[in-house]
Formats: C-alpha cells, sequence, structure tokens
C-alpha cells in the first residue's frame, strides 16, 4: 500500500473548495500530502483548509484567479517559495456561464468561459510544469467530465429546466486532447498526465424535489443504478497522484458507474 502513499508531496487543488474540489483535497490529504486549496475566493479556500485541518490533515489555503495571468504566476511563485515544489497539480476549476443553447451564446459570454475553461487551464499548467521540469517530476490530472467523452444527453433533464451548457462540452473535451498533449511531450521530464471524467456527484440535487424527475432519469440510464456517492472519486485521485500510477499517462478514467457504456 506504500505505493499509494503521498507523504512528503505537495499537492495544489484549483477549485479546492467546491463539490469535487474539496473531496479530493481530503483524499490527498488522507493520502500524506500537504494540500494547497486555490480558488478566487480565499475565504472560501480559507474554510475549506480549516475543515481539512480539523480533521488532521495538511492544508492551506492560497487565492488564485485564473482569468489573470499575474495572480497565476504570483501563486505558483509563492507555492513555490513555501514549500520548494509541486508535485501534483489537479485542474478542477471550470466556469459555468450557462451557455446552454447556441442561438443564445453570445461572442461575450463565450469568451468569458473560456478564460478559466481554456487559457486559465493552460496558463496554470504551463506555471507548474515549469517547475515539474525542474524537478523532474509530477502528475497532472485534469478533472473533464463524462461530457467530455460523449454528448449530452437531453431527454434526462425530463421538465426539470435543467440543461447543459455548451461551453462546458466544448471545454471538457478539449480538456481531455490537452491532457494527451501534455503526457507525450512531457513524459520526457518523468511528468505525466490524465483525466479524470467523473459522472454525476451532487448530494443536494437528490434532496431536491424539484430534481425528482432528472435525478430518476440518470439513475435509470446509469447501469450502477445511482450516482456517484462522496469516496468514489477519491480513489481515482490517489491513484493518480501516487506512484501506484507511475507507469500510467495520457488516459482519461472514466468514473460514472458504466454511464457511458451505452
Amino acid at each position: 500500500m506504500e505505493l499509494f502513499r503521498l507523504d512528503g508531496q505537495i499537492a495544489v487543488v484549483t477549485g479546492g473548495s467546491g463539490l469535487y474540489g474539496l473531496l479530493i483535497a481530503r483524499a490527498m490529504g488522507e493520502a500524506g500530502a500537504r494540500v494547497v486549496i486555490a480558488s478566487r475566493s480565499i475565504e472560501d479556500c480559507r474554510a475549506a483548509a480549516d475543515r481539512l485541518s480539523r480533521e488532521g490533515l495538511q492544508a492551506c489555503a492560497k487565492q488564485l484567479d485564473l482569468e489573470s495571468e499575474a495572480s497565476i504566476h504570483e501563486f505558483t511563485n509563492e507555492v513555490v517559495e513555501e514549500f520548494g515544489r509541486i508535485d501534483t497539480l489537479v485542474n478542477n476549476s471550470v466556469s459555468r456561464v450557462g451557455l446552454a443553447d447556441l442561438k443564445e451564446t453570445t461572442r461575450d459570454g463565450w469568451e468569458e468561459a473560456q478564460r478559466v475553461n481554456g487559457s486559465g487551464l493552460m496558463l496554470i499548467t504551463k506555471a507548474v510544469v515549469t517547475q515539474m521540469c525542474k524537478q523532474r517530476s509530477g502528475s497532472i490530472i485534469n478533472i473533464a467530465s463524462i461530457q467530455g467523452v460523449v454528448g449530452p444527453h437531453f431527454p434526462v433533464y425530463g421538465d426539470t429546466g435543467m440543461t447543459s451548457g455548451i461551453e462546458y462540452t466544448y471545454a471538457k473535451w478539449g480538456m481531455i486532447g490537452f491532457t494527451k498533449w501534455l503526457a507525450n511531450y512531457y513524459a520526457r521530464f518523468q511528468i505525466r498526465a490524465n483525466c479524470i471524467s467523473p459522472g454525476g456527484y451532487n448530494p443536494g440535487l437528490l434532496q431536491d424535489e424539484s430534481k425528482a424527475q432528472f435525478v430518476s432519469n440518470y439513475r435509470k440510464l446509469t447501469p450502477m443504478g445511482r450516482f456517484a456517492e462522496e469516496d468514489d472519486i477519491k480513489g481515482p485521485a490517489v491513484f493518480l497522484a501516487s506512484n501506484a500510477s507511475r507507469y500510467v499517462t495520457g488516459q482519461n478514467l472514466i468514473v460514472d458507474g458504466g454511464w457511458t457504456n451505452w
């Protein structure tokens, strides 16, 4: 089991106070890493880091605005100055601006989403991979989605008013290709890059009676018959950060209960 340990490692989780981010940050901490929780809201980051610290894990909060190149460089330099290295970067942040219908999508809205999902992703990865090249080691984990593997299944939403934004599908398909490019180019530096593509996880949604039709449809279309649970993404994240996956790169690990198998 030592292959799965992250003792002494520094793991950065962008969007680390969010739905998936906090679970991933907790998983890294439980495996022994010191976790840097990063997002635009320093208050949310501090609350998440305090929560993990109360659980006995090593966690700290740092502000990171992926729309600002200056913020990205300041953040990366601060982490390296404080800890000396970055072993894992989890690109979990995502901008959802609700551009669901193409006919309603504007250039400004589209570009707003891509400032985080495209340019921000590239710039934070560029900054961190520069440090990883010096170390000649590192793992980049990009949190994509099943909607980067298959197109949205719009009938699943029924008449709930829910839908899937076009900018989200575009970003997640692009993220998977970006990952494969990173994997092939930086393998020479012993840097690995992989994706996790999760299926549905949202505990609050399951309690919302107005979304019951969607929940029922989603379960019926998932071979395992359920939504993801809290621990389901933690194991894959630790696996890809650890030496247990030291010969794994360029892969997209789909964690969806079988949704994309049909």
